[in-house]
């Protein structure tokens, strides 16, 4: 009888964290505590989750994540496999809603036995009268918003052209105009001058790849009304005045940039004056 040879296929064990397995497993959260301002697009709240595999061999296992009112999370849930002693992290939003009242709270992280308890500040919120930014954090409104961008990026408090990819917002419409982008007001406030900084870094100048031509209008009720037209513009930050209006929204459209590509904006701010 002819005899068939076995070849020897190596394996590699992964073990599915049991409960006792997940002893081994070490919780971690950067950074503590985390601080929260109660307006929708400030920048905020953002935690780095961490699970940590000291065992033998390589598991799955997953971080159980909770947290009481008033914090709303953006993920209850971080599963991953887990090489040995190898940090393995995943992104936490964490958001209060507007009108919060300052105080701490904590979100709970737990895996099997291991728990951390994470402390989650809420500050006051940002002073919005005469001679601030009526703008910053706000709910920004855009007509479209690029894949690789955030729409809240032209509303954070950043106006570093340098730091684009981290904080700013540009359309995702290339070559086609008009695009918007501003703010509801959740009550009608005076705006009297805008403020926009658009593209405008040493690699990427204004003259070359910012807004050229955009308007700058106001909602009051259901009516929108244009109150400044820029043309040909070349400067990154660019200053726009006019007769003050109790308005329930502001917004910028943009109908042409330099390059004939994107509306790109780094920070939109309004004033009262």
């Amino acid at each position: 009888m002819k005899r068939t040879a076995l070849l020897a296929i190596p394996l590699t064990l992964l073990a599915v964290a049991t409960d006792g397995a997940k002893s081994n497993v070490q919780v971690s959260a950067t950074p503590q505590p985390v601080e929260i301002v109660p307006l929708p697009c400030f920048p905020s709240g953002k935690l780095t989750l961490g699970m940590t595999n000291t065992a033998r061999k390589a598991v799955i296992t997953d971080m159980r994540i909770s947290g009481g009112s008033p914090l709303v999370l953006s993920r209850r849930q971080f599963s991953s496999y887990l090489p040995v002693n190898q940090l393995v992290t995943a992104p936490l939003d964490v958001r209060v809603p507007r009108g919060t009242t300052p105080g701490t709270f904590s979100v709970q992280l737990s895996v099997g036995r291991e728990r951390l308890s994470v402390p989650v500040v809420v500050r006051p919120a940002p002073a919005k009268g005469p001679g601030d930014n009526l703008l910053l954090g706000e709910q920004a409104v855009a007509s479209s918003t690029h894949g690789n961008m955030k729409l809240c990026g032209g509303v954070d408090g950043n106006s570093d052209s340098a730091q684009w990819g981290a904080s700013g917002w540009h359309d995702a419409t290339k070559s086609v105009f008009p695009d918007s982008y501003g703010v509801d007001f959740i009550a009608p406030t005076t705006v009297g001058r805008v403020t926009l900084q658009t593209l405008d870094s040493t690699r990427y100048p204004a003259a070359v790849m910012g807004i050229r031509d955009f308007d700058v209008r106001v909602r009051v009720g259901d009516s929108w009304s244009t109150v400044a037209e820029i043309r040909g513009n070349v400067q990154g930050l660019v200053g726009v005045p006019f007769t003050p209006v109790a308005a329930d929204a502001v917004q910028v459209v943009v109908h042409d940039s330099n390059d004939h590509g994107y509306s790109r904006i780094v920070e939109l701010e309004a004033y009262d004056s």
